[in-house]
């Protein structure tokens, strides 16, 4: 986001070419389409079995900032959320980070673990990007990894700052392209949010040129991950010309980013309305009909003239000042309808599902449940069908080999007796080398208690002997995550049980 008026929580018009032979019918899009990776050709992107698809989501911010985790999870579950993203129809979600969840040991903030979010307590904050990039890709729903800051401070106009060099940057965005390698659910990592002023593009100064750093980068990227899209954003200023951080791709018409791995390059812009700043063409006494040669001169030539996709990576308003409104409806119908072009349109991941944003607000309204249905509404003609769920591959595990030992304990916890009946909680943690896929955990009672419900596992129990199953959300263990359970039983006043965890 641009940002002058940056919140606290996260704070020469070019010739347009006419595309021939593009497969623009709606019909080139359906429910199955996502499948695998995916892969660009001209201006649209592909999937694995080349048919044609639309990115069409919202940005969930919190990693980037102090509390190194997705916003919101201290009042819901992170799969309610993702479940309530998908039934409204978006497909994708754009991950903002910093580089401090990158550094060891750095643990998430503010998530509550009353009776939701019991699989992430212990975690650190990689680990619980893992749940979540599993819980997405399950769901059916594709991750881009944006690389919002180099740290929670804020963000840089540079790729580097003084504390985050560069080769820190590149070996980081290494490290999560070798984490979900073979994970098509995570199926592109956007460089660097926002280059602005003095960032250039096209100057030759290795210190400024964005597009430069962006090949240097890209290139590490697909060196360990060559399946991955490279989403790579513009500037603020191109030949004198000012417009959004990271909204001006003027300069990719003479000096296009040149990736070693063909096919796998997306351009990315930022655009934004009157709530977040002022800018010239707002005030134009022709808008909003000014506006499509605005995006056209800034972004839009590159769709047009079949250079590459353009993904609009943010855009958002509080949709409060009437002229707000104008801009929304005009840029949805530049994006282009899906039911009329499909997927031979422009993406975009709208900013943002959180409501705390201070200069954008969200789809979400303030009670992190209730729908803005005005703005949601405003989205409607461009979203696009869901991927089918399960991605191309294992869920991440982390660090650990793939061909190492699966391992777990388990500890058993009474969190309440009152007598007649208690409660308890299992926590299941993978104590071995390589991704716990799923997990039994078995004991014997000393007198007659009986389990009477569970939760966040299924159970049998014969005689004084039970055992409990992963759920279908909870299986999935990181090396030294874990996950929990829960159940009822009756009477209290029992001892507690010696419990064993076996990987199934």
């Amino acid at each position: 986001m641009f940002r002058t008026l940056r919140r606290a929580l996260c704070v020469a018009a070019a010739l347009l070419l006419p595309l021939a032979g593009t497969q623009s019918a709606h019909a080139d899009v359906d429910a199955q389409a996502g499948a695998g990776y995916w892969h660009t050709s001209g201006r649209q992107i592909l999937d694995a079995a080349g048919q044609p698809v639309r990115i069409a989501g919202v940005n969930w911010f919190g990693f980037e900032t102090d509390i190194h985790v997705v916003h919101g999870l201290w009042t819901r579950d992170y799969k309610s959320m993702i479940d309530q993203m998908k039934s409204l129809g978006y497909n994708t979600i754009r991950m903002p980070y910093s580089d401090d969840i990158l550094k060891p040991g750095t643990m998430p903030g503010s998530i509550n673990h009353d009776g939701r979010n019991t699989d992430l307590r212990g975690l650190t904050s990689l680990q619980v990007l893992d749940r979540i990039v599993a819980y997405a890709g399950q769901a059916g729903l594709k991750i881009v990894l944006d690389r919002h800051r180099p740290d929670a401070a804020g963000q840089s106009a540079l790729w580097y700052t003084a504390s985050v060099p560069e080769s820190t940057w590149i070996a980081n965005l290494k490290t999560l392209a070798t984490r979900y390698k073979g994970n098509s659910t995570v199926v592109g990592i956007d460089l660097h949010n926002e280059p602005h002023d003095p960032a250039c593009w096209g100057c030759g100064d290795t210190a400024r040129d964005w597009r430069l750093a962006a090949q240097r980068a890209g290139n590490a990227v697909l060196s360990v991950n060559p399946e991955l899209l490279i989403m790579v954003e513009g500037v603020q200023s191109y030949n004198g010309v000012n417009g959004w951080w990271g909204g001006n791709l003027m300069g990719v018409a003479q000096y296009p980013v040149q990736l070693d791995v063909p096919n796998r390059l997306v351009y990315s812009a930022h655009d934004y309305a009157t709530s977040v700043a002022q800018q010239s063409w707002f005030s134009d006494p022709s808008f909003p009909a000014n506006m499509t040669g605005i995006w056209d001169k800034y972004w839009g030539y590159v769709f047009k003239q079949n250079i590459a996709p353009v993904w609009l990576g943010e855009f958002g308003t509080t949709l409060q000042p009437a002229v707000d409104q104008k801009w929304l409806s005009a840029l949805v119908t530049y994006l282009r309808s899906t039911s009329e072009h499909g997927a031979d349109s422009f993406h975009w991941t709208f900013w943002s599902w959180n409501p705390n944003s201070g200069d954008t607000g969200g789809i979400l309204k303030d009670d992190w449940q209730t729908v803005d249905t005005v703005k949601d509404g405003y989205l409607k003609a461009i979203k696009a069908p869901g991927f089918e769920g399960g991605g191309s591959g294992p869920d991440p595990g982390g660090p650990g080999d793939p061909g190492g030992t699966a391992a777990c304990t388990a500890a058993y916890t009474v969190s309440s007796d009152w007598g007649g009946g208690f409660n308890a909680e299992v926590k299941v943690t993978n104590k071995g080398t390589t991704l716990l896929k799923s997990w039994k955990v078995t004991w014997a009672w000393s007198g007659a208690e009986k389990v009477t419900s569970m939760w966040n596992a299924s159970y049998t129990q014969s005689g004084t002997g039970v055992t409990a199953v992963n759920a279908a959300h909870n299986g999935s263990v990181p090396v030294g995550g874990s996950a929990s359970f829960g159940l009822g039983g009756t009477p209290g006043g029992g001892t507690v049980p010696s419990v064993t965890c076996a990987a199934t």
